[in-house]
C-alpha cells in the first residue's frame, strides 16, 4: 500500500512541475502583451501630439504673417471662441444646427439600413432599385437641393431633408455591401448546424456587416456636416452657417473660423463616439494588431 502511494507521488510530481511551468509562462506571454499594447498606445499618442504640435505652431507662423482680413492664426481664433462661448452666440447657432443634423442623419441611419438590408435579401428589390441608387449617388447632392427647397419651403423640414439626402446613400450602399460581402464559409458552417434564416441573420450576416454599416456612418457623419451647412446656406439663413456667412461678409476671420473649426471638432467627436459603439458592437473589429 506505501509503495503504490510512494509511486503516485513520484508520477505527479512532474505533471504539477509542468502545470505550474505552463502557467507561468502564460503569465509572462500576457504580461509582454499588455506591455506591447501600452508601448503602442504611448506611440500613437505621441505622434498625435507631435502632430497637433506641429500643424498649429505652422498655422500660428504662417498665419501671422498674412493680411488678417485673408487669413488667421489659432491664437485669434482662440480668443474670438471665447468671446463667442461666453456671450452664448456659438451654442445658440450651433444647437439650431445640430438639430437638423441629428434630424437628419437619424432618419437616414434608420431607412439607410433598413434598404440596405432588404436589396441585400431580396434580389428582386435590388434589381428594382439598384438603378436609381446609382443614379442618384452619382448625382451631386448640392444640385437637388433648390428641388428641396421648391418642396419642403425654407424652414427645419426643408434643412432635415438636405442632411438626409447627403448621409442616407452612403449608408445604403456600405450596408448592401457588407451583407453581400459575408464569408459564403459562415453561411454553409451556420446551415450545416441547421440553422433558420432567422439565426442566419441574428448570429453571423449582421455581425459580419457591422463594420461596413460602421463605415457608411462615418461617411454619413462628414457628408451630414456639410450639408448640414449647405442648409443653412441655401434656405433661411440660420444656425452655423449664417455664422459663418455673417463674419466672412464683414471680414472677421478669426471669428468665421471659430464655426469652422467647431465643425472639424463635432466631426472627430461624433466619429469619436461611433468608434466606441463599434467597440462595444464587434469587439473583434479591435484587437490588437489589426487597428
Amino acid at each position: 500500500m506505501s509503495i503504490s502511494r510512494a509511486e503516485n507521488r513520484t508520477a505527479a510530481a512532474p505533471v504539477v512541475a509542468v502545470d505550474e511551468e505552463l502557467v507561468a509562462e502564460q503569465r509572462e506571454a500576457r504580461a509582454r502583451a499588455h506591455a506591447a499594447q501600452r508601448r503602442s498606445k504611448t506611440i500613437r499618442i505621441a505622434i498625435r501630439i507631435a502632430s497637433l504640435v506641429v500643424v498649429l505652431g505652422g498655422w500660428e507662423y504662417f498665419g501671422r504673417q498674412t493680411n488678417p482680413i485673408l487669413f488667421t492664426y489659432p491664437t485669434a481664433v482662440a480668443n474670438a471662441a471665447v468671446k463667442m462661448i461666453a456671450s452664448g452666440e456659438l451654442w445658440k447657432y450651433l444647437s439650431q444646427s445640430l438639430i437638423v443634423l441629428f434630424a437628419g442623419l437619424g432618419l437616414a441611419a434608420f431607412f439607410g439600413i433598413a434598404l440596405g438590408l432588404v436589396m441585400a435579401r431580396f434580389w428582386v428589390v435590388d434589381l428594382a432599385l439598384d438603378t436609381y441608387i446609382t443614379a442618384l449617388y452619382s448625382i451631386p447632392s448640392v444640385a437637388l437641393v433648390p428641388v428641396l427647397v421648391l418642396w419642403f419651403g425654407f424652414e427645419i423640414t426643408a434643412k432635415t431633408a438636405v442632411v438626409f439626402l447627403f448621409t442616407f446613400f452612403p449608408i445604403v450602399i456600405n450596408t448592401y455591401q457588407g451583407v453581400k460581402n459575408v464569408d459564403d464559409r459562415l453561411i454553409e458552417v451556420g446551415r450545416a448546424f441547421r440553422c433558420n434564416e432567422r439565426d442566419l441573420w441574428i448570429h453571423i450576416v449582421l455581425p459580419a456587416a457591422v463594420p461596413f454599416v460602421v463605415a457608411g456612418l462615418r461617411l454619413a457623419i462628414g457628408r451630414g456636416l456639410i450639408g448640414m451647412v449647405l442648409a443653412d446656406l441655401y434656405t433661411a439663413i440660420t444656425g452655423i452657417g449664417y455664422l459663418i456667412s455673417r463674419y466672412a461678409s464683414t471680414y472677421r476671420t478669426d471669428a468665421m473660423f471659430v464655426p469652422i473649426v467647431t465643425l472639424g471638432m463635432l466631426g472627430i467627436t461624433l466619429t469619436g463616439l461611433l468608434r466606441f459603439v463599434e467597440r462595444r458592437v464587434a469587439p473583434w473589429m479591435h484587437q490588437p494588431g489589426r487597428e
